[in-house]
């Protein structure tokens, strides 16, 4: 089984410390769900193949009757870790049905494409809050890793001004959409002014 770009983010957390698979997944959806979102099914599977390339290890662990497996990172995983850091990675890949809908709203009517951009808007102000509130935590703690709080601001900044971008275009778009009276040039949407040209 070939290693992926989810072996990584899972072998990259273990780089962190040991974990069960039920907290990876925990760990999963607190920091990487937003760079790197995957099934959690997918979560349960990877641990297993680290252990077969030999650069995680396994043992069971019991609290009361109930076990555990814990994996935790090897030293043949830290380097291959060091290595596939190496390696260019590939660039943002924007999967948005949202958007998509936006897109094709010329086939439906004005009600359907200002409900769609209404819940991008909802979902931006959702993850602003969510953001806020994680660089809130981080500003006041530290988090639960506070050494690696320089590297951990580099993507948070990102996620930051992403979701204020999406907010400032689904306001943008619900303004805009605001004057329409259909969805096509002949029942009444116009093109927007700016929209074709630099903002600045």
């Amino acid at each position: 089984m070939a290693l992926t770009t989810t072996s990584y983010a899972i072998l990259s957390l273990l780089a962190v410390r040991p974990w069960t698979t039920y907290e990876l997944k925990q760990q999963m959806d607190r920091s990487l769900r937003a760079l790197w979102p995957r099934a959690g099914s997918v979560l349960y599977d990877e641990p297993k193949k680290l252990v077969a390339h030999g650069l995680a290890v396994s043992r069971v662990e019991y609290t009361g009757r109930r076990k555990s497996t814990v994996y935790e990172i090897t030293d043949a995983g830290r380097q291959a870790l060091r290595d596939w850091l190496d390696v260019p990675g590939a660039g943002p890949v924007l999967e948005f049905e949202g958007l998509l809908k936006v897109s094709f709203a010329d086939h439906g009517d004005l009600d359907q494409l200002r409900a769609n951009i209404a819940r991008i808007k909802a979902e931006a102000e959702y993850r602003m809050d969510a953001v806020d509130e994680r660089m809130a935590e981080y500003a006041e703690t530290g988090g639960p890793y506070p050494e690696r709080l320089p590297v951990i601001a580099l993507g948070a900044r990102f996620l930051r001004e992403q979701n204020e971008l999406l907010l400032r275009w689904a306001e943008w778009a619900e303004q805009e959409t605001g004057h329409w009276t259909g969805t096509t040039l002949a029942t009444g949407a116009r093109v927007p002014p700016d929209a074709f040209t630099d903002p600045e």
